[in-house]
């Protein structure tokens, strides 16, 4: 009685087997290839990621009896669109992938012609080329016969999901849940549907969107033919960061977790509150269960904070491998005033100024590369405790924070998580499974199947492999952050002021 996660990211698809004790079972991989058509486009293949699909998990189950399994559970890359036959499935173009630029003079436009406030009232979003809409207007505009066969209802649009479960049903179904449609600028957050005001905007027609179907339950079921012999109900779904939070068991208000990556996503719970941030924070929705309760969720996007690690190895070749950072920031007990803003592509949450720039500043004689590595996990934790103090309102302890779970590859890294704690003041908790992507996928299939009857039996399942408690003394913590934010004001408008 086991659960198959599908995990469909931006490089590749992981599919895992996930017990009844939240074990992973067996576990396949596969990579697509990522294609840059011009600076600053970024496309998949369609059929390269269903056939990278059929590769992972074909992989997973060869270490498992399939017979033994419930459901499914599908998660994935949010925001890239995708277009393809109804009748065929083939896809005419390549998807649109969410790093993809190409739409910002489309986003000027619709600024200028008066529509951001009606757009982020009723989305909770920004209107950046990282979101869907902008995607669609673009296709519209620059593809016009193969816009006309959306418009005439042969072709249909989608996110991942709904791609991979038309793939998966051999068309029959065209279903997205709140998580991914809350991500195009098409949703209406507070209504919990598509609106139609929002199609109008960006000239999508609505009935080429998918249907919006519960997070758990009977969503729709494979057709063993297209799907590796497979006829089992796809019984969950959800986009990827809020399938991190729903795989971190964070089911309660204020429950909040990190997913430290190339940049990191901060996920906070609102529950049945539907809270607005002035801070440049997205509201978004997080799930909805199959009796209609919708759960929200506020979500800060940091843009740099592996990716610094990634520059001290790559970069200024001062790191053989991201593993070695804990071992050499430890050799020396604080970075002597040195501190490491990396805003190598601006700032993000809560700053929100494309025109920073990386700044190290406090370099003395004395200054080491322990000191600069030691500088950029502190920057990582600033950075967090930026976003999350935004979110909360909190002041520095971060008030209504119990704990931060977090996952991700940064999150093995033990100093980087007493740091994370000391600045937060709160218990940092790592789980012994850091898939939470699948993991969170895996739940809500099993919400959806009977393998998990409640999300207490979830909460059961997780595991802590290990938490960090926050040292006693804030001062010195307090006194780092005070310098870190001197630092940050200074980096700000470097690329926008003639230097």
């Amino acid at each position: 009685m086991s659960i198959l996660a599908i995990d469909a990211g931006t490089t590749g698809v992981t599919a895992v087997v996930v017990t009844p004790d939240g074990r992973i079972a067996a576990k396949g991989y596969e990579e697509f290839a990522q294609h840059f058509p011009q600076p600053g486009w970024v496309e998949h293949s369609p059929e390269e990621i269903w056939q990278a699909t059929l590769e992972a998990t074909r992989a997973a189950l060869a270490q498992v009896d399939s017979s033994e399994l419930r459901g499914i559970g599908i998660t994935n890359q949010r925001e890239t669109v995708v277009i393809w036959d109804r009748e065929t499935l083939g896809s005419p173009r390549r998807a649109i992938v969410w790093q993809d630029r190409r739409t910002a003079d489309i986003c000027t436009r619709l600024r200028d012609e008066g529509h951001e406030d009606r757009v982020t009232e009723l989305t909770g979003l920004r209107l950046d080329p990282y979101f869907s809409g902008t995607k669609l207007v673009w296709l519209a505009e620059n593809e016009p016969h193969t816009w006309a066969l959306v418009e005439s209802g042969r072709y249909a649009i989608g996110t991942v999901d709904s791609y991979l479960i038309a793939r998966m049903t051999r068309g029959t179904w065209h279903v997205t849940d709140v998580s991914n449609a809350s991500r195009t600028l098409l949703f209406d957050l507070a209504a919990g549907d598509w609106s139609d005001e929002l199609c109008s905007i960006f000239g999508v027609p609505r009935d080429a969107l998918p249907d919006l179907v519960p997070n758990w339950g009977e969503i729709a079921t494979t057709e063993p033919s297209s799907f590796l012999g497979l006829g089992l109900p796809i019984a969950g779904v959800a986009g990827d960061q809020q399938s991190a939070l729903f795989g971190q068991t964070c089911f309660d208000v204020g429950d909040s977790k990190c997913t430290y990556g190339t940049g990191s996503f901060i996920l906070t719970n609102t529950g049945p509150s539907l809270q607005r941030s002035d801070a440049g924070l997205l509201s978004t929705a997080a799930w909805r269960s199959p009796d209609g309760d919708l759960t929200y969720a506020l979500e800060g996007a940091i843009f740099v904070t592996g990716a610094a690690v990634q520059w001290l190895r790559d970069g200024l070749q001062i790191v053989g491998s991201a593993a070695e950072t804990a071992a050499i920031a430890s050799t020396v007990d604080s970075t002597d005033g040195v501190v490491f803003v990396p805003a190598l592509t601006g700032l993000g949450a809560p700053h929100w100024d494309p025109h920073a720039r990386g700044l190290i500043i406090g370099i003395t004689r004395g200054t080491t590369r322990a000191h600069l590595v030691r500088a950029t996990l502190e920057a990582i934790a600033f950075e967090v405790r930026d976003v999350l103090e935004t979110m909360t309102a909190g002041g520095p302890d971060a008030t209504g924070l119990a704990t931060l779970r977090v996952d991700g590859g940064a999150s093995a890294n033990d100093l980087l998580c007493q740091l994370q704690a000391d600045q937060l003041g709160v218990p940092v908790e790592r789980p012994r499974l850091v898939e939470t992507t699948a993991l969170g996928a895996a739940f809500l299939a099993g919400l959806g199947t009977g393998v998990w009857a409640s999300a207490d039996d979830l909460r059961e399942t997780w595991q802590l492999d290990r938490s960090f408690t926050p040292s006693a003394d804030r001062s010195a913590a307090d006194a780092a952050h005070t310098r870190w934010k001197d630092a940050v004001e200074r980096s700000k408008g470097w690329a926008g002021s003639g230097h």
